[in-house]
Parts: structure tokens; C-alpha cells; sequence
């Protein structure tokens, strides 16, 4: 079967072979490779989202070596749970409580200027945080308002990000550039980790912030020069104006059902089982018995993050012909099976292997989500529906860490995982009993 192939050249040309000519030796004549629209290679094809993908990889890397330490930082200054867990939300809390506003600013303003800002916003405060850590005797209450800063930035910028990554790529590319997405979040989870791991024994965890503050450079050069298409403003709809088009996502998750079981799976999940990822520095010193200022601690959130990556560009890849609905569902019951073991384990050796396919199952549920929400949205209200998803995947995990954390205190940090894992086996078998199918068509 001949199939469109996207030629690799300085602009986004998509190129379909005449009829009667075989592709593959079309593609061996000009040196080209067939690719398979959807995928992950079809996606990488097009210029403005190679330069972007790319360029803000590095700024994720240091968030994520940023995020690696100020747990570990959080836990040394106060060996409190709650304050772990406190820092925790001021991370991402924000993407709860202002995503709403963030999407709907992305779909009125510039997003490429929206964008830059934000990314100003969060490398100075960056910088104060890391000043705050460099004190000899660091203000609790200072280090929080920091993070909490940089959490503000983020939750405004992040529904424009995600809006702007379909508008790079051919709808029907969409898939594979979402995968794309993923993996690179999850890759710099490996990356940023692994490096936060191995230098945070040799260089202090103020010199860690001070490193990812200037990582925003990368993001805000790169968002700078590219040239990003209008949203057809005029396509919206005349009356959607003040608190109207500001909870205009809510209104297309009430009436279209794909929408909607796609939200409330994203924040059931965050909410009650994803708590162990912020406690992770907890689980580390009292269930597998390292220290999580260790290299042996960078290794394991490392190995998360390889494994979330590789469930993200399975979904673009090996997995891109399997139906959405059916990856959602084994997903989530393969990681509630795993979360569930990984609770139960209590030697190093034994967690590595485990939180690998942690990571893995998960991600191939969130990146088979998102997938079908990107798919399924018009342009017009992409930043607020967006926004949505962006206080599921990351404003209720905060919410879910402190409830995770005062749990932790008052029994066990055990206790919080496996009743993770159990929440996740009622998600997913809910998803086989009662979900509608995410695989309808790309929108064209």
C-alpha cells in the first residue's frame, strides 16, 4: 500500500508519490524515507516543531534536575514529610488554581509573546531561589515563596505550550507529535534527574538552581525566533467573552463525552495516585533504606523517568496502530499492578526493574489521553480545554501530595502507595466497563 511520505527538507512539504510508483524505490532515488503520517518520524519531519522540540528540551532537563534536588533539599532541611510535600504544591499547585486563567490568555493574546514572558518570569525567580538556598541557614518560608513563583510562571505558560505544539505539525501528525511531547517530559525526567543525582554530592543544591534558571535561555531564544500561524479568531464564537470564554473549557467537557471521560480520567488518576512521586524522597530513606542526596536515589527517579519515556514513544511508534481505548485500559491496569509491587518492595536492587515499568504503563495511559484529546479539539478553544488538562496531569498531583503527605505522617508512606495502586485498578476497570472510545478520527 503507497502511503504519504514527508520529504526532509528546510520547509514543511508533504509530498504524495504518483500513482503506480513504488515508494520505497522512490525513496531510494531521492534518498528520502517513507514515513507513516501519525508517527513520531512524520512529526520530526516538520522544521518549526524539530526547532522547538529541541530547544526547549534543555530548559525541561533543568527543571527536572531542579525538581530532583529541591525534594531532597526540602527533606535535609526539615526531614518533614508535610514540608515535602508542602513544597510539593507550591510546584505545581498553581497549575490548579490558574491554568483556567492560562488557557484563556492563550487564546486571546500572542502565545509566542505569552510564552516568552512566562519563561523571563521563571528563570529570575529561578535565580532567587537559588539564592534563598545559598543562605547558611535557608528560610523555609523564602524558599517556598520562591518555588511558588516559579510554580505561577509555569501554570501560566503551560496551557500555551500545549496549544501551540498542534499548530507546528499537519493534523494528522498530530499523534506522533504529542508522543513526542511526552517523551521529551519524560526523557528530561532521566536526564535532569540523573545529572541532579551525580552532582548534587559535589556541588550544593543552590548551585542546581542557579544551573536550571539558566536553562529558561534555551526555551525563550528558541520560542523567540519561531514564526507561529494566528488562531482563526473569527471562527469563535461572537458571544464567548469574560467569564464566558474563561470557563469555555468547561462547557466543551460537559457536552462532548470523548472530552470529558479523557479530564476525569487525568485528575482521578493525579489525585489519588500519583502522590508517590512527590514522596518519593521518603519512600527512598524509609522503605528501600538509601539516602536520597545519593546517587542510588538519582538512579531510581532516573529509571522512572526512562520508563515514562518509553511509554510515551511506544504510543507514536510500536503502538501507533493499536487503538487509543485499548491502550488506555491496559495501561491502566498495568500500572496499578506495578504501582502496587513497587510499595511492596522494600530492597533498592529489586525497586530499579520495577519503577522502569511504573513509568512505562503510565505513560502509555497519559500520552494514549492526551493523544486523543489534542485529536479531537478545534484550534479556537484548544488553550482553555488544554488548561484543563494541565490542571489534571499537573495541578491536582500537588493537591494529592499534601492529602499523600499528611497520610504519610500520620501512617505509613507504604500505606499512600498501595492505596494508589488500589485507586488505579477502580480507574481502570471503570475504563473497561463504562468508557467511550477515544479513537475516532484525527480532525481534519
Amino acid at each position: 500500500m503507497n502511503l504519504p511520505r514527508i520529504r526532509r527538507s528546510r520547509i514543511d512539504t508533504e509530498v504524495v508519490p504518483p500513482a503506480g510508483i513504488d515508494q520505497s524505490d522512490d525513496a531510494q532515488i531521492d534518498a528520502d524515507l517513507p514515513y507513516t503520517p501519525g508517527t513520531a518520524r512524520a512529526a520530526l519531519a516538520h522544521p518549526r516543531f524539530r526547532s522547538v522540540w529541541a530547544g526547549t528540551f534543555a530548559s525541561n532537563v533543568g527543571t527536572w534536575m531542579q525538581n530532583v534536588v529541591l525534594g531532597v533539599f526540602a527533606f535535609q532541611l526539615t526531614h518533614s514529610p508535610t514540608y515535602v510535600a508542602l513544597l510539593g504544591f507550591a510546584q505545581l499547585g498553581p497549575l490548579f488554581l490558574l491554568s483556567i486563567v492560562g488557557g484563556a490568555l492563550a487564546d486571546v493574546v500572542d502565545r509566542r509573546r505569552l510564552l516568552v514572558a512566562c519563561q523571563v518570569e521563571q528563570l529570575v525567580f529561578s535565580l532567587a531561589l537559588a539564592w534563598a538556598a545559598s543562605r547558611a541557614h535557608p528560610s523555609t518560608g523564602l524558599v517556598f515563596v520562591c518555588v511558588l513563583s516559579v510554580g505561577i510562571g509555569n501554570a501560566l505558560n503551560a496551557p500555551a505550550f500545549t496549544a501551540v505544539l498542534p499548530m507546528l505539525v499537519p493534523r494528522r501528525d498530530l499523534p506522533g507529535a504529542v508522543s513526542l511531547q511526552s517523551v521529551q517530559m519524560n526523557l528530561s525526567r532521566v536526564i535532569g534527574p540523573a545529572v541532579g543525582g551525580l552532582l548534587l554530592p559535589y556541588v550544593a543544591a543552590w548551585g542546581i538552581f542557579a544551573l536550571n534558571a539558566a536553562t529558561y535561555g534555551f526555551a525563550i531564544v528558541v520560542i523567540a525566533r519561531v514564526s507561529l500561524p494566528p488562531v482563526d479568531r473569527e471562527a469563535a464564537d461572537p458571544s464567548d467573552r469574560g467569564l464566558r470564554r474563561l470557563v469555555g473549557g468547561l462547557a466543551v467537557a460537559r457536552t462532548d463525552p470523548v472530552v470529558r471521560y479523557c479530564l476525569v480520567t487525568i485528575f482521578t488518576v493525579s489525585f489519588f495516585c500519583l502522590p508517590f512521586i512527590g514522596l518519593l524522597p521518603v519512600v527512598a530513606a524509609r522503605d528501600l533504606h538509601i539516602d536520597p542526596a545519593g546517587l542510588r536515589y538519582g538512579v531510581l527517579y532516573a529509571l522512572f523517568g526512562l520508563g515514562a519515556a518509553l511509554g510515551a514513544i511506544s504510543v507514536g511508534t510500536v503502538f501507533a496502530a493499536l487503538p487509543r481505548t485499548l491502550l488506555i485500559r491496559v495501561g491502566l491496569l498495568g500500572f496499578a499492578a506495578t504501582l502496587a509491587v513497587f510499595g511492596l518492595v522494600d530492597a533498592i536492587g529489586f525497586a530499579y526493574p520495577v519503577v522502569l515499568v511504573v513509568g512505562f504503563a503510565y505513560f502509555v495511559t497519559v500520552t494514549s489521553l492526551s493523544t486523543a484529546l489534542q485529536a479531537h479539539i478545534a484550534d479556537q478553544v484548544r488553550g482553555r480545554v488544554m488548561a484543563l488538562w494541565i490542571m489534571g496531569f499537573g495541578g491536582t498531583v500537588p493537591i494529592g501530595l499534601l492529602v499523600g503527605g499528611a497520610l504519610a505522617s500520620a501512617t505509613s508512606v507504604r500505606d499512600v502507595v498501595l492505596g494508589g495502586a488500589a485507586a488505579a485498578l477502580v480507574i481502570g476497570t471503570l475504563a473497561w466497563l463504562r468508557a467511550p472510545s477515544a479513537d475516532g478520527p484525527v480532525a481534519t
